[in-house]
């Protein structure tokens, strides 16, 4: 499966943003979803994930209540729904995609997309 994000952008802080993740080829519906971000000298780390079909999410703790993932399986779209954004949340944010179980862990995905470039301005 391909995957490409788009959806980022410049905003201030306290605004929001919807990133998109499009699939192409492979079973959408089968995959378990997950976005993912890199800032400037730091490592990849964990932002939210979905199942493929209960529609069980994680978040990691910095953005839970403010960031919002779905899925429209007939869309083969993937989504990260961001607000109330902190200038900390700026990132390169990546979707990725597994035909496993659900997981955080990036060492665990099959697929990548190129990222899409989040900044938050103070």
């Amino acid at each position: 499966v391909q995957l490409q994000a788009s959806g980022g952008g410049l905003v201030q802080a306290g605004g929001s943003l919807r990133l998109s993740c499009a699939a192409f080829g492979g079973a959408f519906s089968r995959y378990v979803m997950g976005w993912f971000r890199q800032a400037p000298e730091k490592e990849r780390e964990f932002v939210s994930v979905i199942g493929w079909s209960d529609g069980t999410t994680y978040y990691t703790e910095s953005v839970k209540g403010r960031f919002t993932i779905s899925r429209d399986n007939a869309k083969k779209t993937l989504y990260l729904q961001m607000t109330s954004l902190k200038p900390e949340d700026t990132a390169v944010y990546y979707c990725a995609a597994t035909p496993r179980g659900i997981t955080t862990q990036a060492g665990n995905m099959e697929y990548w997309g190129k990222g899409t470039q989040v900044t938050v301005s103070s």
